[in-house]
C-alpha cells in the first residue's frame, strides 16, 4: 500500500538525543574519554572564572566543540554554529539540548580563544593521555621526534621592511620622487603648472588656419560674445587640484624580483610571529610556524607537542624541551628516533647528559652518532618506527586543517595545532581500544 505524503505539525515532541546516536558508534567512545578527561580538569577550570558576574559558556563545552570541529574538518565558526544548530549528534557530543541555542559565532570565537590557550592545551592532552583505558597504550622508553611547518595566515605581500611594516605605509605609487610624486606646485611631477597649461591647450584646439591666439572653435561658426569671468588686465584665479586618494589597491601587482628579503630586514605586517622559511632543498620559502610532536613508538600516539618560530635550530630546542617536559627528572634510560636534520654534537651531547640514548639517523659527513649507539638492534628498529610520526602530520593538515592556519599570533596558533594533535589520538583510540 502506498504512504500518504502529508507533512502535519505536532504541538510537542520528545526527542530523545542519546537514542539517535549508533550504539556503535566511534565518537561514543571519544566523548567518554574526552569527559573524563575533563572532570579531571575541573579545578583549572575553576580558577580561570571569576565567582561573580554573567556566567559564560561552558568552559567543558568549548573543548568539545573545538574538537569536533577539528574531528569533522569544518572550516569555520560560522560553519560549526550552523551545524550545531540542526546537527542531532554535534549537539549531543557538545551537550545541548535539543531546545538550546547556540552561540554566536564572534561570542564563541572569543570565549574559546581566551581559555585554549598553550598551556590548557597541553593540560587537555595530558588528560586525555592519562585516561585508565589510554595509558596502558603509551611507551615509556622509546620515542620519536620530528617537526613540520604549519603554513601562516599570512601572504607574501605582507612580508615588508621592518622600517615601513612598523611605520605608516608607504605611498601607493612610489616615494617622493619617483614617477607618480607630487611636487610643491600640487601636480605631478615633470608635468607643467595648471596656468601653463591652459594657454598651450587653448592653442593646441584652436582651428588649424587660425592666426595664433585666436579663439577655440569650428572654422566657419561666429565667434562668441560672451563676457569673460575676469577683466583681461587680470589673472585667471588659480583652480586648487583635486586631493589625491591615498586608499592602496587590496592586491596590487607587487614584483620581488631582484629583491633581498629575509627575517633580519622583514617582517610580515599581518602575523609578526611568522618566519619567512624554507624545510628542505627544492622547495619555496613561505611564511610558517614549525611545529613539533614526541611521539611514542608503541602506537604511535603523540605525547607532546609544541609550536615554535620556524628556523633552523627550532627543532633540536623544541625536542629537548618535550623530552624535559614529558619526563622531568627522570633517570631511567630512554631512546629517540629522529631523522637527519638532529645529528647534531651539541643535541646529542645534551640527549645523553638527560639519559636518553640518541638513536638519530647518521649524515653522511661529519655525524655524531657512533658505533656505540647504531651497532645495537634497537637503533634499525627506531629508525623504522620513527617514520610513524609522520601519520600524525598528514593526519592534521588533511582533516585537522593545519596545512594552513586561519590564526595569527604564536600562542593562538600553538594551541590550535597541540588541540589538533590531541584530535589526532582520539580519532585513533576506538580502534586501538577495540584491539
Amino acid at each position: 500500500m502506498r504512504g500518504v505524503d502529508e507533512t502535519s505539525g505536532s504541538l510537542f515532541s520528545y526527542v530523545d538525543i542519546e537514542a539517535r546516536v549508533p550504539a556503535r558508534h566511534p565518537l561514543r567512545q571519544i566523548r567518554r574519554i574526552v569527559n573524563d578527561g575533563l572532570a579531571g580538569l575541573d579545578g583549572e577550570f575553576e580558577g580561570l572564572y571569576a565567582t561573580v558576574g554573567r556566567p559564560s559558556i561552558p568552559p567543558e563545552r568549548l573543548i568539545r566543540a573545538s574538537l569536533l570541529q577539528i574531528l569533522f574538518s569544518v572550516r569555520s565558526e560560522r560553519q560549526l554554529m550552523e551545524q550545531m544548530d540542526y546537527n542531532l549528534m554535534f549537539r549531543w557530543f557538545v551537550g545541548l539540548g535539543i531546545d538550546d541555542e547556540v552561540w554566536v559565532p564572534t561570542v564563541f570565537t572569543k570565549n574559546r580563544d581566551r581559555l585554549l590557550t598553550t598551556d590548557m592545551a597541553r593540560k587537555v592532552m595530558a588528560a586525555i593521555l592519562a585516561h585508565r583505558e589510554v595509558a596502558p597504550l603509551l611507551s615509556d622508553e622509546h620515542f620519536s621526534v620530528d617537526g613540520t611547518l604549519i603554513k601562516a595566515w599570512a601572504s607574501m605581500k605582507s612580508f615588508q621592511p621592518k622600517g615601513e611594516a612598523e611605520g605608516a605605509p608607504p605611498d601607493a605609487d612610489g616615494p617622493s620622487g619617483a614617477p607618480g610624486a607630487r611636487t610643491d606646485n600640487g601636480q605631478p611631477d615633470g608635468q607643467p603648472d595648471a596656468t601653463e597649461a591652459r594657454p598651450a591647450r587653448a592653442e593646441a584646439e584652436a582651428p588649424p588656419d587660425a592666426p595664433p591666439g585666436a579663439p577655440r572653435g569650428t572654422p566657419g561658426e561666429p565667434r562668441s560674445t560672451a563676457v569673460p569671468d575676469t577683466a583681461p588686465d587680470q589673472p585667471e584665479p588659480e583652480t586648487a587640484p583635486m586631493p589625491r586618494s591615498a586608499r592602496r589597491t587590496r592586491n596590487a601587482e607587487v614584483d620581488f624580483r631582484g629583491q633581498t628579503r629575509c627575517n633580519a630586514t622583514h617582517a610580515s605586517t599581518s602575523d609578526p610571529d611568522a618566519r619567512l622559511f624554507r624545510k628542505s632543498r627544492g622547495t619555496g620559502a613561505m611564511l610558517c610556524f614549525m611545529g613539533h610532536t614526541l611521539m611514542e613508538n608503541r602506537n604511535g600516539l603523540v605525547v607532546q607537542a609544541d609550536l615554535t618560530r620556524a628556523d633552523g635550530h627550532a627543532e633540536r630546542r623544541a625536542a629537548l624541551a618535550m623530552v624535559h617536559r614529558h619526563s622531568p627528572g627522570s633517570t631511567r634510560r630512554r631512546t629517540l628516533g629522529a631523522d637527519k636534520a638532529y645529528d647534531s654534537a651539541d643535541f646529542v651531547a645534551d640527549l645523553r647528559k638527560a639519559r636518553v640514548t640518541p638513536h638519530v639517523a647518521q649524515k653522511a659527513r661529519h655525524s655524531a652518532i657512533d658505533g656505540r649507539t647504531t651497532r645495537h638492534a634497537g637503533y634499525a628498529l627506531s629508525q623504522r618506527h620513527r617514520k610513524r610520526i609522520e601519520e600524525p602530520f598528514g593526519w592534521a593538515k588533511t582533516v585537522g586543517g593545519m596545512a594552513q592556519t586561519m590564526l595569527r599570533g604564536l600562542d593562538r596558533v600553538g594551541g590550535r595545532f597541540i588541540l589538533t594533535m590531541a584530535a589526532a589520538n582520539l580519532a585513533r583510540l576506538p580502534r586501538l581500544l577495540a584491539a
